[in-house]
């Protein structure tokens, strides 16, 4: 029998920073993952100079050896559409390979992790949490994603959730490839949907292409998502047979419908678990970030006694951090045809894009 102060499951940015932290405290830590690291993550891979000031990590440390795209504009537009560039003239982004990101987080963190194992049983027995019947542990951080099994042990309605569903790939590109690629690596490419209930990306990292689409509507993704790779082949310089490459994954935003409850007595959430992600842009590494450590403060300062009323003032901090967040031009909030008509119009407008779309929606600056 192994036992715990605090066992976290699933080794993602969140993960690895909470645990991190509460290792820097003095507690005993575990951290279970059901992949082995460095592992494949589905997402853009893009992050502002924010996760960096959460992390307290130099972006010139992490540049060695890894990827490291810096990102100072983007083409914005609608699928089908006319574009427009926006040029920052400095750096206000960055692109990052999430199998090199998340690898080097859970390795900076130096937690005792065990990878490869699966949660396969949650028990509660004498003021301890019996894991897969061989681990022993206090309390429970859930931060394996969407489908974390510690946000099934306290409620959540997991297929039956308001979610974002995404498809994305990320490949290496052969030399005629770059040669072809109209992308440039410091300007992604963000084209919505006419309905404005998502929008496809293209980022470029080095030789690295991540293409994808993600949507409030998960009962037309593919039909987007197809609309989409057409659109994009056909301005040329990529590949024809994208989406075969495509795979899905789903999340939630925070402040949508039936929010997830976040603690209960000796159990939390944190991340994607949490459903954390900004509801505007669909970020959530920052959000994840944010959010690990806020639960690792609470987690401190409840000193061992790990009952629900002691992990509360963590629902309260995300509360009040990330506040009552609602959709700007939130398709909820108005019809397909008055979406459609502010998406054609406003994503022609230079200043709305940059000051609304990417400043605020993008970049929350």
């Amino acid at each position: 029998m192994e036992t715990c102060e605090v066992l976290v499951v699933g080794g993602g940015p969140a993960g690895s920073t909470c645990a991190g932290k509460l290792v820097q405290a003095g507690l005993d830590v575990l951290l279970l993952d059901k992949e082995t690291f460095p592992r494949e993550k589905l997402c853009a891979g893009w992050i502002t100079p924010a996760v960096f000031a959460a992390l307290e990590l130099d972006a010139e440390e992490y540049r060695q050896g890894r990827v490291l795209q810096d990102i100072s504009g983007f083409r914005t537009g609608l699928i089908g559409g006319a574009e427009i560039v926006t040029d920052y003239g400095a750096i206000v982004s960055y692109g990052v390979r999430r199998y090199e990101f998340d690898h080097y987080l859970l390795q900076r963190s130096r937690i005792c992790r065990q990878l490869g194992q699966t949660v396969t049983t949650l028990d509660w027995k004498d003021g301890w949490w019996l894991v897969n019947k061989h681990i022993r542990a206090r309390l429970l951080v859930g931060a394996g994603g969407h489908f974390c099994p510690v946000a099934r042990l306290l409620g959540a309605s997991i297929g039956h959730e308001e979610v974002v569903a995404a498809q994305a790939t990320e490949y290496a590109m052969s030399p005629a490839e770059e040669q072809q690629c109209s992308v440039r690596p410091d300007t992604p490419v963000l084209f919505f949907c006419r309905d404005m209930k998502g929008y496809g990306w293209m980022f470029r990292k080095g030789n690295w292409l991540n293409i994808g689409l993600g949507r409030r509507d998960t009962h037309s993704l593919s039909r987007h998502t197809s609309d989409f790779c057409r659109f994009i082949e056909q301005q040329g310089g990529l590949p024809g047979g994208l989406t075969g490459r495509l795979r899905g994954h789903t999340y939630r935003l925070y402040g949508g419908e039936g929010r997830r409850r976040c603690v209960g007595d000796g159990a939390l959430l944190i991340g994607d678990a949490a459903g954390v992600a900004n509801p505007d842009s669909g970020e959530g590494i920052l959000p994840s970030l944010e959010s690990a450590l806020l639960a690792a403060e609470v987690i401190v300062a409840a000193n061992g006694d790990y009952r629900r009323d002691n992990l509360e003032p963590y629902a309260e901090r995300l509360k009040s951090h990330f506040g009552s967040s609602n959709p700007s031009l939130s398709p909820s909030q108005v019809s397909s045809q008055i979406s459609c008509y502010l998406g054609t119009k406003l994503l022609s407008n230079s200043w709305f894009t940059r000051h609304i779309v990417l400043n605020r929606w993008f970049l929350r600056r």
